[in-house]
């Protein structure tokens, strides 16, 4: 952060004006926020005290839930609050820290969606070297890795982030502190940094959107060559969930940073308002409406807690 920047605190301008759509985001926001929080919360202690759930695709879909809540709690209660009170200050550190959070688990996010469809890939095309294959050390390691390659991702971004200037105006045209706007009111040359997350944007969607692609063309390919139909239709079954979060994910993303549409800024803004609250919400239901073993899960939780209440 430079000392001489003349700019201390930013006006985040939000998404609108109007009382009533005020009245309805502040509903809908609190709601998708608090059952996305406590529904992936479920979903993480249900992974660690289930024993059927001790597998490396249910070890994949918990470190999955801990991302989406941090992604959504990154953006969600600031804006919840500034709709609240009406503040619509925030700080230059709290502004650098806000978008630092949202590209590096972002980026995360992307990754162990790779490593998660090559999870699927070894269950389907390998199944008799599964637990050989994806054992606890391996899955570990993806998932870190997973985390170490999004902080590559957003270091380069941030050393030139941090030197920008904010003399002229501090007025944000958007509900947070993302790139795009954040550029736009900056008075130094924000060419570099501009090609720069271009750059690391393609490059994190394209490369592991590939990896993804080319992980689903053998497990199609697999599937195809499976004698029964039952067995097809479990095999499906099993990667469907997996195969729409990641085209509601990619989808989104590549709309907001790799489409040249500057200036539709409201269309932009309102997506990534679902992309920071919705969409996550919307993983949820996917991964635990589709998945019985969850369910199965959460119902045993369920009678268990029940039980013990009686026996008390």
């Amino acid at each position: 952060m430079k000392n001489h920047s003349a700019i201390t605190t930013f006006i985040l301008l939000g998404l609108t004006d109007d009382p009533h759509l005020q009245v309805f985001l502040l509903v809908f926001l609190f709601l998708t926020y608090i059952f996305t929080v406590a529904g992936n919360l479920i979903i993480i202690l249900l992974t660690l005290v289930d024993s059927h759930l001790k597998t490396p695709m249910y070890f994949f879909l918990r470190n999955f839930s801990m991302i989406e809540i941090m992604f959504t709690t990154a953006y969600v209660p600031r804006f919840l609050y500034s709709m609240t009170t009406g503040d619509k200050l925030v700080t230059y550190t709290a502004c650098v820290s806000q978008l630092f959070f949202l590209i590096f688990i972002g980026a995360t996010d992307f990754f162990l969606l790779t490593a998660m469809s090559y999870d699927r890939y070894v269950a389907i095309c390998k199944p008799l070297q599964y637990t050989s294959i994806m054992n606890e050390r391996v899955c570990t390691i993806l998932v870190l890795c997973c985390w170490l390659i999004g902080l590559i991702v957003i270091l380069p971004l941030l050393s030139l982030g941090v030197q920008l200037d904010f003399c002229s105006s501090n007025l944000i045209d958007h509900f947070g502190c993302d790139a795009s706007p954040l550029l736009k009111i900056a008075c130094s040359d924000t060419q570099s940094i501009e090609q720069l997350l271009l750059i690391m944007a393609v490059m994190t969607l394209i490369v592991t959107l590939v990896c993804v692609i080319v992980s689903y063309m053998y497990i199609l390919k697999t599937i195809l060559r499976l004698p029964s139909a039952q067995q097809r239709k479990k095999a499906f079954s099993t990667c469907s969930a997996h195969m729409i979060v990641v085209f509601i994910t990619y989808g989104g993303c590549i709309f907001i940073y790799i489409k040249p549409a500057k200036e539709e800024v409201a269309l932009n803004k309102a997506m990534a308002l679902l992309n920071t609250s919705f969409v996550p919400l919307m993983n949820l239901f996917i991964y635990t409406l589709r998945n019985k073993q969850v369910k199965q899960a959460f119902v045993d939780s369920v009678k268990k807690m029940a039980y013990f209440q009686r026996t008390r």
